[in-house]
């Protein structure tokens, strides 16, 4: 099931970031040029953590967003989106 959301319209805040790693083993998140991958399983990352890789300057959530599988994408990295959807 495919959900899409609007950032421009729908506001997602701190608290609905959190949730959407529910269900989730593994965040990767770009961070200028680099990639992030932080491994949910186990001990969790602190929330402050974790927000700073969710959430943009704005207080929302940063776009784009994919969950794909067990995995949460947050941003935009060519490289990631391939490994990722090539189920690495």
């Amino acid at each position: 099931m495919a959900t899409q959301v609007d950032a421009r319209k729908t506001r997602l805040g701190a608290t609905e970031a959190l949730r959407m790693l529910d269900g989730v083993d593994e965040l990767w998140a770009t961070k200028g040029k680099q990639v992030i991958e932080v491994s949910l399983k186990g001990q969790r990352p602190a929330r402050a953590e974790l927000l700073a890789l969710l959430m943009g300057p704005s207080g929302n959530l940063r776009a784009p967003t994919l969950r794909v599988g067990r995995r949460l994408l947050v941003g935009f990295d060519e490289a990631m989106y391939r490994k990722a959807l090539a189920g690495k």
